[in-house]
């Protein structure tokens, strides 16, 4: 028999708020946008993936003048016609149905879904909701933790009306805001930490509000697959199910030595306490990170001599982004390093430390340009990435280094400069 979750105690006039985690996603985001462009397409299984095709140009070319949701659904590109590599970015609820999903490459999809409409992504109209969506969210409760272009933490406890229905009134008016703001709808889950309220954002999307309080554990959590925690990967589930642990209360039953001893230390330690929910990771309103990256999946495989042109204007763009990505955020950095993905799906990464820091394009460029020399190029590549790490600030200070790298993968880089 397992023993009870912890049950916190009521509230009183005098006793500090019960602490309110929300987790908010906005629903199919990049699709969602879309949607708002061309709301002919409602309720329709469309797929968003790829860089921008001569199809999606002679689309609007034929139709120019006319606004947008007056193109006919008819004229759209379909899935079924695509010949490529690119893979899913995102895709509305109509075509999930269908068993196409994000990260899933076009070409898979197109035989499940064959009738979908296919549209490119768009990720500077993406980014342009994200940061409007954001601005709702901290009117109305500042203490954000900014987790992605879809999504958020937010610390509920402190803000008026926070505690109200454990947190589902708040919610609410956030759903609400976003919705009149933007047009856009989302889910949110609310919970006593981090951990906890990002399932409960999946338990009912999409438009979904789920509060999950600390006495819920065994009823809404312990069922659910260890998949669902967040942290626990494809590969770590399946050296799970080979120990006989499918659920996250399965996986609470077992000793935390045992854990320890079959999963390391660190991991086998935090996996008994995210089983048993407890996470006292604060909200981050800001954070800074330790490297700076830019990354792009070419649409075909490349050669560094038959394709040596091309490769190095890619090269040099990379490296220009970097740059500007470390101009705007304030930052110099004193680690240069590149990052190739071969056709074999291998990946491999070069740096070099300079003596002085910098945010200079043709420094950065030199400098990974000498990594590149230390890597394999007689092999067709997938990938090209730049990266500069070891940062300060350019005002001399140093960044908190508790922070992790979030590079940009950007593959409309190149054909859309400004994105």
């Amino acid at each position: 028999m397992l023993a009870p979750a912890c049950v916190l105690p009521s509230v009183s006039a005098t006793s500090a708020p019960v602490r309110r985690i929300a987790h908010l996603d906005m629903d199919a985001f990049y699709a969602s946008v879309e949607l708002l462009r061309y709301p002919q397409l409602q309720g329709l299984p469309v797929v968003i993936g790829g860089a921008r095709r001569r199809d999606d140009d002679a689309l609007l070319s034929r139709h120019a003048g006319l606004p947008l949701a007056e193109i006919p659904v008819a004229e759209f590109p379909r899935l079924k016609d695509y010949a490529g590599r690119g893979v899913i970015t995102t895709a509305t609820y109509a075509a999930r149905q269908f068993g196409v999903g994000s990260a899933m490459g076009l070409m898979k999809a197109a035989r499940l879904c064959p009738q979908a409409i296919l549209l490119p992504v768009d990720f500077e109209e993406y980014r342009k909701y994200s940061r409007r969506f954001k601005a709702v969210i901290t009117e109305i409760a500042p203490v954000m933790e900014d987790r992605g272009v879809d999504e958020v933490y937010i610390d509920f406890t402190e803000v008026p009306g926070g505690q109200r229905d454990a947190g589902r009134s708040l919610a609410r008016l956030i759903q609400k805001s976003i919705f009149d703001a933007t047009g856009l709808s989302c889910s949110i889950g609310v919970a006593p930490n981090k951990l906890l309220a990002k399932m409960a954002s999946e338990f009912n999307k999409p438009k979904g509000i789920s509060v999950v309080l600390a006495e819920d554990l065994q009823a809404l959590i312990w069922p659910l697959p260890c998949r669902k925690i967040n942290g626990v990967g494809p590969k770590a589930e399946e050296k799970l199910k080979a120990q006989g642990i499918y659920t996250i209360g399965e996986l609470a039953t077992r000793d935390p030595a045992w854990l320890v001893k079959i999963f390391g230390r660190s991991y086998g330690a935090w996996l008994h306490e995210a089983a048993w929910g407890r996470d006292n990771r604060p909200v981050v309103t800001e954070s800074e990170p330790v490297s700076i990256s830019r990354e792009t999946t070419f649409e075909r495989d490349l050669h560094a001599v038959r394709d040596k042109a091309e490769l190095g204007a890619i090269f040099t763009r990379l490296c220009e982004r970097v740059a500007a990505d470390l101009r705007a955020k304030g930052y110099v950095g004193r680690t240069i390093g590149i990052k190739l993905r071969y056709d074999d799906f291998r990946s491999i990464t070069r740096d070099q430390t300079l003596e002085q820091a910098t945010a200079d394009v043709r420094t950065i460029r030199r400098a990974a340009g000498q990594c590149l020399q230390r890597a394999d190029l007689t092999r067709r590549l997938r990938l090209l990435g730049v990266r500069v790490g070891a940062l300060a600030r350019a005002d001399g200070s140093t960044p908190d280094t508790s922070r992790k790298e979030i590079p940009r993968h950007d593959p409309t880089a190149l054909l859309f400069p400004d994105a």
